[in-house]
């Protein structure tokens, strides 16, 4: 009967550090779920933040796209005028001819 009561207690003081591992481990759980939530945030933020700045380069780019268009378009008649006022001057070789 002794050997029984020493088992007893023996038992119930296992069950009392099993119940404090458990207890220890949901802690541990729960601080585990709250990191994984603030990386799932953190990596949804970061991900906002990559679109967006997406977003603003394609709309770089497509204002780069226009201004590359008006500027060619402004050195083709830049070309033109020049090409009409060089038209206009008088012929080197004409002059040499008449002097």
């Amino acid at each position: 009967m002794r050997d029984l009561e020493h088992e007893v207690v023996r038992l119930k003081e296992s069950v009392e550090v099993a119940r404090a591992d458990a207890a220890a481990a949901r802690v541990l759980a729960g601080g585990a779920d709250r990191d994984a939530s603030d990386m799932r945030a953190l990596l949804r933020a970061h991900t906002q933040t990559l679109t967006a700045l997406r977003e603003a380069q394609l709309e770089q780019q497509d204002e780069v796209r226009a201004l590359r268009s008006d500027m060619q378009r402004g050195f083709g008649m830049l070309q033109t005028g020049i090409a009409q006022i060089v038209a206009a001057l008088p012929n080197q070789d004409d002059e040499d001819d008449r002097g």
